[in-house]
């Protein structure tokens, strides 16, 4: 369980968000929030996240990416990997509403929609793009997402894109994305292939890890 005394406010985040997290109720980080949070806004290291699906992933590494955004420079600058195309959706709809008031601008991008419309929103101008491998890697490979100014590429449930056979596409994507970023790798596993493309893709790591926390059933009446 998280120290009582640990706030967001503690953390460092700016006005505009710590208000986006009042409005919903949020005043104290998870563990995995309050372990990622720091590393992701006080230093320039890489980050691996080993946690479960549900501990709160997603704000861990969309509110540094949000605080540290450029509003004026119309440029891809953040870039989230997910196995699918439900997770991208619910991965833009949570980064709509932890941005609050800060001018940001996020894009959902995956295969079964017009490829075209998908090209219209990213010339028009996106700070956050959120996509499965597939689509991504088209849009890579044809030029029509540029990945020059990247400022962080997130590779969201690493281990499911394993098992889902994505690592070549990943592999060729990062090959187009701007050697100088950051990049940010959360699994609940840690695999062979997950650990060496870590190692190979990521410089000067830092790797947190919180526990799976024990089921609550022994603790709840159940009836059939």
């Amino acid at each position: 369980m998280t120290d009582a005394q640990t706030t967001f406010e503690a953390l460092g985040l700016s006005k505009d968000l710590l208000a986006a997290l009042e409005k919903k109720g949020f005043t104290n980080p998870t563990p995995i929030q309050e372990k990622s949070i720091p590393i992701l806004l006080n230093t320039d290291h890489d980050l691996i996240g080993q946690a479960q699906t549900g501990t709160g992933k997603t704000a861990a590494f969309g509110l540094p990416i949000l605080e540290q955004l450029d509003p004026s420079q119309f440029k891809v600058q953040a870039l989230i990997i997910s196995p699918t195309r439900e997770l991208s959706l619910q991965i833009k709809t949570e980064l709509d509403w932890l941005k609050g008031r800060k001018n940001a601008s996020v894009s959902a991008i995956y295969g079964g929609e017009s490829f075209e419309k998908q090209f219209r929103e990213l010339k028009r101008g996106v700070d956050i793009v959120v996509g499965t491998p597939g689509r991504l890697l088209d849009l890579t490979k044809s030029k029509k997402l540029d990945l020059s100014e990247l400022k962080v590429l997130v590779l969201d449930e690493a281990d499911e894109m394993l098992q889902k056979g994505f690592i070549e596409d990943i592999e060729e994507i990062l090959s187009h994305a701007n050697s100088e970023r950051r990049t940010v790798l959360f699994s609940a596993t840690m695999p062979k292939q997950i650990l060496n493309l870590a190692k190979t893709y990521m410089t000067d790591y830092e790797h947190v890890k919180v526990e799976k926390k024990m089921s609550d059933t022994s603790l709840t009446k159940q009836y059939y």
